[in-house]
């Protein structure tokens, strides 16, 4: 799936190695205070770090995609390099990677690419599983795999671990599907979702405490829309045991001046696993399942009030129309109903000249 190359998040601009990151790459390929829990794993020469710099440019040329070079947004500096390799073997997946330079390491920046680098596969890399291989002692490594979204599912011997050494635990990013129509138990999963998610705050259709049957007739109307072919649930599932985690739907209108367009309602994450990235998968998931079917531009409505609007703007959102006032709370608490929009195409959100 074709993609902009280079990706910007709050610090870093991630953009495809070039010749000139040659030393820059071998020096933090072959500098021992960045390897503490895996000495073994450095690269043995300047040559045999060089040579993966070249695999990781021919990955680029052959697939699309890589392992970016990140750069400080601010001064220029390189400060390390993440991304994924598409691996085969006995399984075949893609996997996650990074390695920040000693002198930044414990600044997030780890986390800060990770959580970006997962989003992009689901979005827009081959359908595989993400995975991340970690040693359990590497500390801030598992940190950061479970801040970005993934759960453990298992352990891998890798090529270059010593005999004795322990085997590393498979971290994977969970897993995006469309449905047209819920099966029970995914049914059962949406709705306590749903009631969780509306009595930790979020603002999906009600206030906290609402019954459970009003939630259920609300869903009952979505599933009314999928069954008519005008709408699709977006589901994420947990890798580790299936366990619906997100839910957005995704619904077209009856205009068909508007075939090309689609509004996004009900984005939920388990509010239990706040803060661990799913949110940005779930809406890279949207994407991906909107893109799919052709569409190019995406709205949805945000409740002023909520600091919400800030996370859309870090998908690819702007505000594109605000009602004032026309979400009513409670009495003498009255919200702004926002519209935000995203092109999933090349194209720029521009207003029309002709008014």
């Amino acid at each position: 799936m074709p993609f902009a190359p280079v990706v910007e998040t709050p610090r870093l601009t991630l953009r495809p190695p070039s010749g000139g990151d040659r030393d820059a790459w071998v020096a933090l390929h072959r500098d021992a205070r960045t390897y503490a829990h895996a000495p073994h794993a450095m690269a043995t020469s300047d040559a045999a770090a060089e040579e993966v710099f070249e695999a990781s440019r021919q990955h680029w040329d052959d697939r699309g995609f890589g392992v970016w070079v990140a750069q400080d947004r601010t001064s220029g500096e390189v400060v390390g390099v993440c991304g994924l390799k598409e691996l085969h073997g006995d399984a075949h997946f893609l996997n996650l990677y990074y390695r920040l330079g000693f002198d930044h390491l414990g600044r997030g920046l780890g986390r800060e690419m990770s959580r970006v680098s997962s989003a992009v596969a689901v979005e827009h890399l081959p359908s595989l599983p993400v995975w991340a291989l970690v040693k359990e002692v590497n500390t801030p490594s598992v940190r950061t795999a479970l801040a970005s979204g993934f759960d453990r599912v298992g352990t891998r011997v890798l090529r270059d671990d010593l005999p004795d050494e322990a085997p590393s635990t498979v971290f994977a990013a969970p897993r995006a599907e469309s449905m047209a129509a819920f099966d029970t138990a995914t049914r059962d999963q949406v709705l306590d979702l749903w009631v969780r998610t509306n009595d930790a705050g979020g603002a999906v259709g009600f206030l906290p405490g609402a019954a459970r049957s009003r939630v259920d007739e609300a869903l009952r109307a979505h599933e009314a829309s999928m069954a008519s072919g005008h709408a699709v649930a977006v589901l994420l599932r947990s890798a580790a045991d299936s366990r619906v985690v997100g839910v957005s739907f995704l619904v077209q209108g009856s205009n068909p001046l508007l075939d090309h367009t689609r509004s996004v309602y009900r984005v939920m994450t388990d509010p239990d696993r706040r803060g661990q990235n799913l949110g940005r998968l779930l809406m890279a998931a949207t994407h991906r399942v909107a893109r799919e079917s052709g569409v190019q531009i995406l709205t949805l409505s945000v409740r002023s009030g909520t600091g919400i609007s800030r996370f859309y703007e870090t998908c690819g959102y702007h505000e594109s129309g605000r009602v004032l006032g026309a979400i009513r709370v409670t009495d003498g608490d009255e919200r702004d109903d926002i519209t935000m929009t995203r092109r999933l195409d090349t194209r720029t959100l521009t207003p029309d000249p002709r008014g």
